[in-house]
């Protein structure tokens, strides 16, 4: 873990938009009139992870209206972001519980957290979604990832977006439901319909460059999902098409490492997407460097995804495992 990090993506300022036009804080929603999809573009579900406030503040900003369908832009943690520090951004990420977790009908029905009471506000939103992009960004300098959970579907729209260059094939998380596959979003593809969900991690939270990794993503979704064509994408968001992906991996994510507490150390400052050689590999220990139980990879030439011990605690996914293949 780098513990040298410099935050330079500088703190969006959202008041213009914080009120929304929904009667929910931070949610607004547009109407075409006209048939097709209801698109929902999601940004600080952790509130350290600014770069898709840039880009739900830039389409706001914009004027930006779907000429089919409808559209939802939603800045989802706000009690957390109103305590953004760069100076100590991790405490930022959430108040109580992770927002990105409680995306069970039990966890919101419950209420005894100010996510999960959180997660319930923005539920009707997000059910009456079909098209789901949700906006992140990461721990540690890595490239971006776009994460499509195990629906084919949802990777055959990553290849259409040609971009990032690795998208994660993944079933999720242990110690909860994410959003983007709570509902519709996580059914098989032969009951899901015309239903997709993507999660895209931009980078870097301090890093400039996952803003426009943000933005780039929203005019693409926008366009495949047919609520503006590319003229009108261009005329409105000009400058924000970054170049395709030279080519693209599919990672499939087959095991990962969790922490038995927040001592778990890697044995290297491990950042994302390194290949190590051989099944068995040590990469940490679970009671501090070179202390208790090995963290080993689980087979030969296995990428590790996201790897991170800042939010090291008892049940967190500190990495996940994959194997790699050209998405062709």
């Amino acid at each position: 873990m780098n513990n040298t990090l410099t935050f330079e993506l500088p703190l969006p300022d959202i008041a213009a938009w914080r009120g929304g036009n929904t009667g929910t804080e931070g949610v607004w929603r547009f109407d075409s009139g006209r048939p097709g999809r209801h698109v929902m573009i999601s940004a600080l579900i952790h509130g350290n992870e600014l770069c898709g406030a840039w880009a739900l503040k830039g389409l706001l900003d914009a004027g930006l209206r779907p000429a089919a369908g409808g559209l939802t832009l939603a800045f989802c943690n706000l009690a957390a972001f109103d305590r953004f520090d760069a100076a100590s951004h991790d405490a930022a990420r959430f108040v109580e519980q992770d927002l990105n977790r409680q995306w069970s009908v039990e966890r919101m029905d419950s209420g005894d957290s100010l996510e999960r009471r959180r997660a319930a506000a923005l539920r009707p939103f997000v059910e009456q979604a079909d098209w789901l992009l949700d906006l992140h960004s990461m721990h540690e300098p890595s490239a971006p990832l776009l994460l499509t959970g195990v629906q084919p579907r949802n990777l055959e729209l990553a290849r259409a977006l040609r971009t990032p260059e690795h998208v994660v094939i993944d079933a999720g998380h242990q110690d909860g439901v994410r959003m983007r596959d709570f509902g519709r979003f996580g059914l098989p593809d032969d009951a899901a319909g015309d239903v997709r969900s993507l999660l895209l991690e931009c980078g870097f939270h301090g890093d400039p460059a996952s803003r426009a990794v943000a933005q780039d993503m929203c005019l693409r979704f926008l366009e495949q999902a047919g609520s503006l064509d590319a003229a009108a994408l261009a005329a409105t968001l000009p400058g924000w098409r970054l170049p395709d992906a030279p080519r693209q991996w599919a990672l499939t994510v087959e095991g990962a490492a969790v922490a038995r507490s927040a001592r778990l150390a890697f044995t290297e400052p491990f950042t994302g997407l390194e290949v190590i050689d051989k099944a068995g590999t040590v990469i940490g220990h679970h009671d501090g460097p070179g202390q208790g139980d090995p963290v080993v990879t689980p087979y030969d030439d296995c990428v590790l995804v996201m790897p991170s011990t800042r939010q090291a605690r008892e049940g967190v996914t500190v990495v996940r495992f994959a194997r790699r293949r050209v998405l062709g």
